[in-house]
């Protein structure tokens, strides 16, 4: 039975009737004899509670730990932790066996809900799959809720939509024959037959996807059009745009200013070759037109890259061994123009030595005669799928829903209900466990979307191990993040108390005003519950969910010395906020603007099929280029069933249901009740609101031009509120 809540209406009472809010499934007496306890909206510190309520305080938080034993239960609410061992099927096939991600030095990883299923037949250390991968009952969206909650769209379109589709194209491996057929998706879609069945449930969960053709019984997957595509049908094959996306697209995390020239791999050479790059200083002085020399404009950090060279190059030639993808390393150079833009200049891609081809790398740059401009296109296009991969597996899945889950669990094992610090965090937490599920059920599983669509192939959520070897809880504020990538340092002078090396960085302008209004609240917060240094000290149930995030949750981590302390008020602030930015504004700025950005996949392909055509051509190869360069850039693409489960898949993700709750609008009750703190909510609600005018003056300056120009989607994604749909803006939580 869901409870909402109980309303007790006591004789004599002074405040009149009792609400206790409950917001929980409570189990039967025949699943489970043991009785529940609900707390009023009252929040207490434990050595404040009251006498009476500290025996129900401990019990609830032993009864959420349980014993670590036995299989889990749908009306469970158990949270323990367990490593990624349920990623393959090895029980399946032998080719679905995966590496158990977490608890070795090769495959560090944060730690999952335990769910206490069966080890595999087959691979003791792993866990056997099923249908249904338990989350803690409350962590279940509650059906009292709308149907088109984010949780209830994403199953549908893993369950229903990506299975009926995999029926309707038959052949994996059929591409595109022309740029008009990509059209067609979004002025006829793709008809689907074995919707038919399901379309009266699947039209109201997903009407944006499912429509019915007016003078034909069959049902169709009719996406709508992006807005990039929208706005600009050109848009996607300029390099000015190519270089606006890498500060106002879905993946802002990763360009960095170069430091050091030449560009250098920590690979060993032995192995992969030279460390050194290929990207010469003439052939980029060339490019700049003596504007400026590599050292002046490094000393003046106006050269930047995108440097997935060490990342991805362990792992071409594995990947390359697998049917229908290829892979390289690759490196991405620009150069800040006045106007503070970027300008590409070159990509370096790089093919390791193997046991039967030597090593081979070339530079590409923006040509000048049609067979360099092509190449220069085909180049980009496998740039775009390496961060389209990094993208998915690390900005968004790692640091946002992978890394967050550990936080959730301890919060629930260490912090009692009554908690004011649970009663922070709990509206970010909300359902973030249910979705990471269902990654784990068809997403990031062996054989799921991402390895059938993405370059790395069954190599995806390992390669997402690798890059968390460089993951640091403290990098993951802001304002650390963009001071180690190169992008700011700090300046008591600047707006933020930091000075941007791209004064024009949407991403860094937007998140970084969100980011003080978070850490305004979290201080009026934390400030009104713990006065002083004694009182953050003694609180052994905070002290207690601290070390266990970083000792079990994070336990590959555990020993590492950038952990932050926490003795004062302002260290449990600076925690707290990066949390809460992960799971809001960081979330948002990656996930929102999927399918603004990929929905048109030319411009985020994320695949490369096949080669470059100047890797080792065969004359009938080359000649097949220089006679029909689209074909091979549309063999290059994604095939039809990657694209169009993968569009799917973005269009559920990016959208918003019309019962979604955003950041700052609704007060939670345990905040209402307490005057002084409600007061503080409000005024946060108020510099969002202030938040939304400032975005939105920004977007009509002229002067902005990577928010503002002919075609240019404008920046949103982290306006505070949207309306239902896809809408590119709206920071709600990690809840997709």
């Amino acid at each position: 039975m869901y409870l909402k809540d109980m309303v007790l209406d006591v004789d004599g009472h002074p405040g009149g009737p009792i609400t206790v809010i409950c917001n929980s499934w409570v189990h039967s007496k025949f699943d489970n004899p043991e009785k529940r306890v609900f707390f009023t909206s009252k929040s207490y510190l434990p050595s404040q509670t009251p006498s009476g309520l500290k025996k129900y305080r401990e019990t609830e938080l032993e009864s959420l730990r349980g014993n670590g034993e036995g299989e889990r239960k749908k009306s469970d609410r158990i949270y323990d932790y367990d490593t990624y061992n349920d990623i393959g099927d090895p029980d399946s096939s032998a080719d679905l066996k995966r590496p158990v991600l977490g608890g070795s030095k090769e495959f560090p990883y944060p730690r999952r809900c335990r769910t206490g299923r069966a080890p595999c037949k087959t691979d003791p250390a792993s866990e056997s799959s099923s249908s249904s991968v338990y989350v803690p009952r409350d962590e279940k969206f509650s059906e009292i809720k709308n149907v088109t909650f984010s949780a209830t769209t994403v199953y549908s379109v893993l369950h229903a939509v990506i299975p009926s589709l995999e029926t309707a194209i038959l052949d994996s491996r059929l591409g595109f024959p022309f740029f008009t057929a990509i059209d067609k998706l979004f002025n006829e879609g793709v008809k689907v037959p074995e919707l038919k069945a399901k379309k009266g449930i699947l039209r109201n969960i997903l009407p944006r996807l499912v429509k019915a053709l007016k003078d034909l019984e069959e049902d169709v997957l009719a996406f709508e059009t992006p807005a990039l595509f929208l706005r600009d049908k050109f848009a996607w094959d300029r390099d000015e745009e190519f270089s606006r996306q890498t500060l106002a697209g879905t993946n802002p995390y990763t360009l960095k200013v170069v430091t050091e020239w030449p560009l250098k791999s920590s690979l060993d050479p032995e192995i992969y070759g030279p460390q050194e790059s290929s990207i010469t200083t003439e052939l980029i002085e060339c490019e700049i037109r003596g504007v400026i020399t590599i050292k002046e404009a490094i000393k003046q950090k106006k050269l930047f890259v995108l440097d997935y060279h060490d990342t991805l190059l362990p792992y071409v030639n594995k990947v390359r061994e697998i049917d229908g993808t290829t892979l390289y390393g690759s490196r991405t150079l620009f150069i800040l123009t006045p106007e503070s833009t970027l300008r590409p200049l070159a990509i370096e891609l790089t093919r390791p030595p193997s046991e039967t081809k030597p090593l081979w790398r070339k530079v590409y740059t923006p040509g000048h005669d049609s067979t360099a401009c092509w190449l220069w296109r085909l180049a980009k296009c496998h740039v775009l799928a390496h961060d389209s991969g990094i993208h998915q597996l690390v900005s968004h899945w790692l640091r946002t829903h992978c890394c967050t889950e550990p936080y959730i669990i301890a919060t629930n094992r260490q912090l009692s209900a009554m908690h004011p610090i649970y009663r922070l965090l709990l509206p970010h937490f909300r359902y973030t466990m249910e979705i990471n599920a269902l990654a784990r059920e068809a997403l990031i599983n062996a054989g799921g979307i991402i390895e059938s669509s993405f370059s790395p192939g069954k190599y995806c959520v390992e390669l997402s191990s690798v890059a968390y070897k460089d993951w640091r809880f403290d990098h993951e504020a802001l304002p650390a993040d963009l001071i180690s990538r190169g992008l700011a340092e700090k300046d008591p002078t600047a707006p933020h108390g930091l000075k941007l090396a791209i004064e024009d960085y949407p991403f860094a302008n937007d998140g970084l005003a969100l980011w003080d209004r978070l850490k305004q609240w979290v201080s009026d917060y934390v400030n009104y519950y713990y006065p002083n240094l004694a009182q953050i000290q003694s609180d052994h149930e905070l002290q207690s969910w601290w070390t266990e995030i970083r000792t079990k949750g994070h336990a590959d981590k555990k020993d590492e010395p950038w952990w932050p302390k926490l003795e004062t008020p302002d260290d449990l602030i600076g925690i707290l906020t990066t949390m809460i930015w992960v799971a809001s504004g960081h979330h948002a700025a990656v996930n929102f603007g999927q399918y603004h950005y990929a929905g048109y996949f030319p411009n985020r392909p994320t695949i490369a099929r096949v080669n470059i055509p100047d890797e080792d051509p065969t004359e009938t190869q080359w000649k097949m280029f220089l006679d029909k360069p689209e074909e091979l850039m549309l063999m290059t693409y994604p095939s039809q069933i990657q694209a169009t489960k993968v569009m799917a898949v973005l269009d559920v993700l990016s959208n918003h249901s019309p019962d979604e709750e955003y950041l700052g609008e609704k007060m939670e009750p345990s905040w209402a009740s307490d005057s002084i703190i409600a007061a503080a909510y409000e005024r946060f609600t108020g510099r969002l609101k202030e938040l939304e005018r400032i975005i939105d003056d920004r977007n009509a300056n002229p002067e902005l031009r990577n928010r503002n120009g002919a075609g240019v989607v404008p920046y949103e994604l982290l306006k505070p509120l949207s309306e239902p749909g896809v809408t590119g803006k709206g920071t709600r939580d990690v809840k997709k």
